[in-house]
């Protein structure tokens, strides 16, 4: 009685242990395909943009009862984009009887944004240009005989923003000699006053921007029934923002510190076909320890029963 009231017991322990063993290894092998698999690609573009010129301007009229915006942009492009023209006209109604205006001309007038990789880069150039406000359509506002910007954001790097600029600067009819900081006052007479400021350029943690010039227009022309022109002008402007998420390339001739010269390759399914296993190799003997140990215990424990 003893025996049979022992023996049922341990038959069951071996089934409890044997259907244990199997369902264990179709869990642990789901377990390891989940830890093997990798999400996928959490890049995030970055920005680039650039522009020529780009106008934020109030023309108000001789009756001073009309204010006409002038904003206007050449070449303004986001990445991935490139412009070159080189010229740039506007019409305003109540000025010249609302015939268009030469605005910007310019031998050279590029702008080029690009996002490739880790890297995002805007870039502007303009060369020998004039620019025009609405009555003044003999006298120019400024004239550059060259400027360019840029900007470049690089995963893992600081933004760098820099402006150049080269040869002279005739503002208002006036050759002026602009500080590298600060502003720069031209005042002419019966015309008007601009302020310049040379080469701004401004980066944070994954941003920069920079702009050649930037002025500060207040200018009463009193012709072509126009009183008074005011506002701000840029001209040759870069910015960017770094790609999240993109690794860069790394640069040839490079080697990572603390790596070895050969490194060891992992195991993987050819190397353990090659001495016979393979993947499932230690579930499948983790399956058998379980089954031999249940096994053991069954029969010591049916052993101990007879006694």
């Amino acid at each position: 009685m003893n025996s049979n009231t022992f023996r049922a017991p341990a038959r069951r322990l071996s089934v409890v242990a044997v259907a244990t063993a199997l369902a264990a290894g179709p869990a642990a092998l789901a377990g390891a395909g989940s830890a093997q698999a990798t999400g996928g690609d959490s890049h995030r573009g970055g920005r680039a943009d650039a522009v020529v010129l780009r106008t934020g301007l109030n023309v108000s009229l001789l009756n001073k009862t009309v204010n006409v915006p002038l904003e206007v942009a050449l070449n303004e492009v986001q990445a991935p984009a490139s412009a070159e023209k080189t010229a740039l006209t506007a019409r305003l109604d109540g000025v010249d009887g609302g015939r268009p205006f030469s605005v910007l001309r310019a031998d050279v007038a590029t702008a080029k944004a690009t996002v490739r990789g880790g890297t995002a880069q805007g870039y502007s150039n303009v060369a020998r240009a004039k620019m025009h406000v609405p009555g003044l359509p003999l006298l120019s506002l400024v004239e550059v005989e060259q400027v360019t910007s840029k900007a470049v954001c690089t995963a893992g790097k600081r933004p760098v923003a820099e402006s150049n600029l080269l040869g002279a600067v005739t503002v208002l009819g006036k050759k002026v000699t602009l500080t590298a900081k600060g502003t720069t006052e031209v005042k002419v007479p019966g015309v008007g006053e601009v302020s310049l400021a040379l080469s701004k350029t401004q980066t944070t943690s994954r941003t920069a921007a920079a702009s050649a010039l930037e002025l500060t227009v207040s200018v009463n022309p009193l012709k072509l029934n126009v009183a008074e022109v005011t506002g701000t002008v840029k001209l040759a402007g870069a910015g960017c923002e770094t790609p999240v998420g993109v690794t860069p390339p790394k640069e040839s001739g490079e080697k990572p510190q603390g790596e070895p010269e050969k490194p060891v390759q992992p195991k993987t399914e050819a190397n353990l076909a090659e001495t016979g296993g393979s993947a499932l190799t230690p579930y499948v003997a983790g399956g058998a320890v379980v089954l031999l140990v249940a096994g053991g215990g069954a029969v010591a424990m049916a052993r101990r029963n007879r006694g």
